[in-house]
């Protein structure tokens, strides 16, 4: 079998759950990016299998039909006010992912792409100059249960860096209600996450989370009454993994609602 940079593939090893781009190929090893998974990879040739795309093994039209954004229609003599977003990334294709899904929630967001270890650095400046209602770090992460137990930072990818960047918006707005943020990747340290100040994180389980999952979140939130309360397990349960990949704690929303429109 012949494989090239661009091609879709899935790992044997791993029963073909996830479906993977070859970004790379070094020395016989493929390099290898989820397309809706936050996940990096490598593997031998010998262990992946080209994938046909009408397989669609991650049920990812289901998904996306599910978590589709209803349109944000006026009642009456109402009009709504979103929150706004500021979307920092360390993938620029989740990133445009994202930006997109924000296009059509009729969300105002800003999007900035920046390696995981420089967003702390950036983020105060950010938040200074766009003064979002809701600010999402994220990226890739993964925890390597070599290294460590799940309480080890040594022990990710990234966690450490995304734990920085929330101490570092924290700083800028120690509110929960008015710096809403939403932080994590695959596999992050969800616990020390939210006890840096995140509102919500992954990954509770350790598990992988979908590229849109922090967009869906923050999306909910932009969207949410500001006088009201969120459901913390209803805005959760609209994630790909649930409560697996994301928790958070109760937070009320930023929409305002105005009369007349």
């Amino acid at each position: 079998m012949e494989l090239k940079k661009g091609d879709l593939v899935t790992r044997e090893s791993y029963n073909n759950d996830i479906v993977f781009v070859i970004t790379d190929i070094i020395d016989d090893i493929y390099y290898l990016k989820g397309i809706n998974i936050r996940l990096y990879a490598d593997s031998e040739l010998a262990d992946l299998k080209k994938y046909v795309k009408d397989n669609d093994i991650e049920e990812e039209l289901d998904f996306i039909q599910r978590v589709k954004p209803n349109p944000l229609c006026e009642r009456d003599d109402y009009f709504y006010l979103p929150g706004k977003i500021l979307h920092i990334d360390g993938d620029n294709d989740y990133l445009n992912r994202c930006l997109n899904y924000y296009k059509e929630a009729n969300v105002m967001a800003i999007g900035k792409l920046s390696t995981e270890e420089n967003i702390a650095y950036y983020i105060s400046d950010w938040l200074d100059e766009f003064k979002p209602n809701i600010v999402v770090i994220t990226g890739h992460d993964a925890y390597y249960k070599k290294k460590g137990e799940t309480s080890n930072l040594n022990a990710y990818k990234n966690s450490y860096n995304f734990i920085n960047a929330v101490k570092e918006a924290r700083k800028y707005e120690k509110s929960h209600d008015k710096l809403i943020i939403v932080a994590g990747a695959c596999q992050s340290d969800y616990e020390d996450l939210i006890r840096a100040g995140a509102n919500f994180a992954s990954s509770p389980r350790r598990v992988n989370i979908h590229a849109l999952d922090p967009a869906i979140i923050a999306t909910s939130m932009a969207r949410a009454d500001v006088n009201v309360e969120i459901n913390v397990k209803k805005i959760l349960e609209n994630t790909k993994y649930g409560a697996n990949g994301i928790g958070g704690i109760t937070t009320k929303g930023t929409m305002y609602v105005g009369y007349p429109r």
